[in-house]
Order: structure tokens, then C-alpha cells, then sequence
């Protein structure tokens, strides 16, 4: 259903918006030719390079120490050197992390602390063998050698082929000057040789490995992706503890919220109808004590007395309204979106296609984040028209509020936005905002439907 306050307008985008509005710097030279003495290329080739006597101490200590373990288990001494094999790998999972970090640039967060009962050896011993970020890092300590050994080959045979065949025009004089041959014999048996010594030859052999150094870089970086993807998956937090420290934060960012509209309540109730209350009872009292003496002032008193009763009621309305209104339990997100934008000060369009209403928790924060958007363009986007969309896809619930204003608008920067962003966050919503500087402004909300 669209209902129209002036002239509005809106319009729903295609899925993924995205208001980072990136610019790409611009280069002289093709990514192809860059590659090869690009910083970047560099840091993976040093990446592949390392891994591969990284890759033998972990394999050697992890083998080692887990078949040492595994030997002594018949006895007690098997429990704390498996403990140690696998306290070790987590310190080599550190230096992973670490080293994916500075040459990758892939940021790994720390998997999940151990969780100990009690204190001392016994414990600390326990909470090793029990934490599956622990196997998970001999995972990695086991399967990361082959890994390493395939990519060293791979990467070290490229990088040398390609850059000693671009640059054979500069040493091919070795081969006639010290080993008496024309130039790099390319075949040979006992009644044939080919030799590469004609300018031809040694044009072709340096285009065949410029091809080779532009190859490389890219052939480097497929294999660190590998790489990468094995820390992520092996060395980072499991997502069960990733998830639960997501529900922490979104735990505290809802109690946090809930304080704040707590205290925005008990200022509004002790600054606004409180205050007029006292007033206006003060009010009645001096009208009572006039009633005898002057009933003209007692009676322009009361009058006075009834209009501060007005305004009292009208700010309970208003602060009872902003707590949840009585129209979005009785009629639902359509008919308190339009009383919201009924009462914004730039004309407003609203649409409201759901098969369903949205259980009540979803519904007030839908609710609420289209007051707030439509307060700040009231406020700041000096906009001259907007429109609020709202519908289902799937199983996500979707806001969309557009205004043709001056734009600007961030969420990255302390405002009411970021604010907004956290709240959403909280019930695993997301909020992006896309408003240049010129305007328009869009901003997108997701909520997921809970029917």
C-alpha cells in the first residue's frame, strides 16, 4: 500500500548497496607489467619463500612431539608431552598469524582463549587437549608442509626461469667467452646441438621470460590465497566463538541502548510534563487564593492553568508515542509510518508491501529506525521531498528511506547514524548508507523477518 504526503518520490535499487564510493588510482602501467616490481608481489613471494622452512620445523615439532606423546600414553608422561605438542603449535599458529599479517596483509583475529575450572598444571593440561583450536593448529602444522613444498617449487622455479630468460641478452657472452659454446644450448646428443646465440634467438628467449616474470606474480598470489584461506580457516576463532563474541557485544550494545532510553525518559518526564505539572499546580493554588479576593484574575489564572494542562497532555502523548506507539500494535507498520511522515516536515511518500507482519521486536525497531531517519532529514538534509520504502526479501525484512537533499550523510563518524548502525547490529541487521556530497541520499536498512 503507498500513501502520498505532497509530491514525494522513491524508488527501490538493486540488491548490494554499497555507498563506499571508491576511486581507483590510476597507473601509468598495466597491472600485467607492474606486477613483477609491485611491493606486493614481493612480500607473497617472500611469504612462499619463508614457508617452507617454517613448514619443516612445525611438521618436524608436531610429528615429533604427537608420536612421542602417543608412545607414552601407556604411561602418564604421554598426557603433558601431547599437551606441550599442542601448546606448541599454537605458539607457531601466533607466528603465522604474525607473518600472513605483515607479507599478506590478512588480519587472522586470535582464536578462542582456554577456558580452565581450576587452576595449575592438571587444568591447564585439560583445557589444551579439550580446545579444538588446539587440533585445529597441528591441523595446520601437518598439512601446511606439503602445502609449502608445492608452492616453494612452484613459485622458486617461475620467479628464477622468468628473470634469468628476460635478462639473457645481458650474460649470454658467458657461454663464448668461458665455456666455449655460441651461447645456452637448448638441445643436444651426441651428433646435434642447438645452441640460442643468434640475435633472434636471444630476442625470443627474453620475450619467453618476460612472459614468465609477468606470469609469476599472479601464479605467487594464487598460491598465497590458498595460504591465506589455510589461517583463516585453521588458525582463527572457530565460528561458534566467533559468534558468541558477537553476541556479546550485540548483548551489551542492547543494554547500553536500553539505559539510554531509560535516562532519554526520565529527562523528558522530569524537564518537560513534570516541570509543567509543578507549574501549573503552582498555578492553582494562587488561583484558589484569588477566587474571593479577585475573580477576574482566579479566572484568567484557571484559563492559563487549562492551556499548561494541554501542553502537559500533549508532551505525555508525545513521550508515550516515542516508547511505542498505540498505532503500530493496533494497525501495524503501514499506518505508523505514514503518522510518521504525516508529521515530517518535507512531503513524504510511504510504501508498505509485506505478505505479513513482523514479530513485535522487529516491527518497533523497523519502526523506529524510519523515525530516526526521517528526523534527520527534517533536521539537516534540507531536502524538499522523500520516500519510505519498505517490503520483504526472503527471509529479510528491508527499509529504504530516500530524500534529494544535500547528502553527506556518514555513519562512520560518531552521529546519530552510527548509533543507529549499532542498534540494528544488535538483532543482526545492517544499515549502509550511500549520500554523496551532492545528494541524493539513500539509506538502506535489513532486519531479519521473524514472523
Amino acid at each position: 500500500m503507498a500513501t502520498e504526503y505532497g509530491n514525494g518520490y522513491g524508488h527501490r535499487s538493486g540488491p548490494g548497496f554499497d555507498g563506499a564510493g571508491a576511486t581507483e588510482r590510476r597507473h601509468r602501467l598495466p597491472a600485467p607489467l607492474r606486477a613483477p616490481i609491485e611491493a606486493r608481489s614481493w612480500r607473497e613471494f617472500g611469504y612462499v619463500m619463508l614457508g617452507l622452512p617454517l613448514g619443516i620445523l612445525m611438521f618436524t615439532f608436531a610429528v615429533t612431539m604427537v608420536s612421542l606423546g602417543a608412545g607414552l600414553l601407556i604411561t602418564f608422561l604421554g598426557v603433558p608431552v601431547l599437551a606441550a605438542a599442542l601448546a606448541g603449535c599454537r605458539g607457531f599458529g601466533s607466528l603465522e598469524r604474525a607473518r600472513a599479517r605483515g607479507l599478506l596483509g590478512v588480519e587472522v583475529a586470535d582464536p578462542e582463549p582456554l577456558r580452565m575450572r581450576k587452576q595449575g598444571p592438571m587444568a591447564w593440561m585439560g583445557a589444551v587437549l579439550r580446545s579444538g583450536a588446539s587440533w585445529r593448529h597441528l591441523l595446520y602444522a601437518v598439512v601446511q608442509f606439503p602445502w609449502a613444498v608445492f608452492s616453494f617449487s612452484v613459485a622458486l622455479s617461475f620467479w628464477l626461469y622468468g628473470w634469468a630468460l628476460l635478462t639473457y641478452p645481458l650474460w649470454f657472452w658467458v657461454f663464448p667467452m668461458y665455456a666455449g659454446q655460441g651461447g645456452l644450448q637448448l638441445y643436444g646428443d651426441g651428433t646435434h646441438s642447438v645452441y640460442l646465440d643468434n640475435p633472434f634467438e636471444i630476442t625470443m628467449t627474453a620475450v619467453l621470460g618476460l612472459l614468465f616474470t609477468m606470469a609469476t606474480p599472479w601464479i605467487v598470489r594464487a598460491l598465497t590465497t590458498v595460504d591465506g584461506l589455510m589461517v583463516r580457516g585453521l588458525l582463527g576463532p572457530s565460528r561458534l566463538a566467533t559468534r558468541v563474541v558477537e553476541l556479546e557485544s550485540d548483548r551489551g550494545v542492547v543494554v547500553d541502548t536500553a539505559a539510554a532510553d531509560l535516562r532519554r525518559i526520565e529527562r523528558d518526564l522530569h524537564d518537560g510534563a513534570q516541570a509543567r505539572l509543578v507549574a501549573l499546580a503552582m498555578d492553582l493554588g494562587l488561583a484558589k487564593e484569588k477566587l474571593t479576593e479577585d475573580p477576574e484574575a482566579a479566572a484568567r489564572m484557571v484559563g492559563e492553568a487549562h492551556g499548561e494542562v494541554k501542553t502537559a497532555l500533549q508532551e505525555l502523548r508525545d513521550l508515550a508515542r516515542g516508547i511505542h506507539p498505540a498505532v503500530l500494535t493496533d494497525r501495524g507498520l503501514d499506518a505508523a509510518l505514514s503518522s510518521v511522515a504525516s508529521r515530517c516536515t518535507v512531503p513524504v511518500r510511504v510504501e508498505v508491501d509485506l505478505p505479513a507482519r513482523p514479530m513485535p521486536a522487529i516491527e518497533g525497531i523497523a519502526y523506529f529506525t524510519v523515525s530516526e531517519l526521517l528526523q534527520n532529514i527534517s533536521k539537516h538534509s534540507r531536502a524538499t521531498r522523500a520516500s519510505v520504502d519498505v517490503w520483504r526479501v526472503e527471509n529479510r525484512l528491508m527499509l529504504q528511506v530516500v530524500d534529494n537533499g544535500v547528502g553527506g550523510a556518514d555513519a562512520s563518524s560518531g552521529s546519530g547514524l552510527a548509533g543507529l548502525a549499532e542498534r540494528l547490529d544488535a538483532v543482526d541487521g545492517i544499515l549502509v548508507v550511500d549520500s554523496p556530497a551532492a545528494g541524493p541520499t539513500r539509506i538502506t536498512a535489513e532486519l531479519p523477518w521473524r514472523g
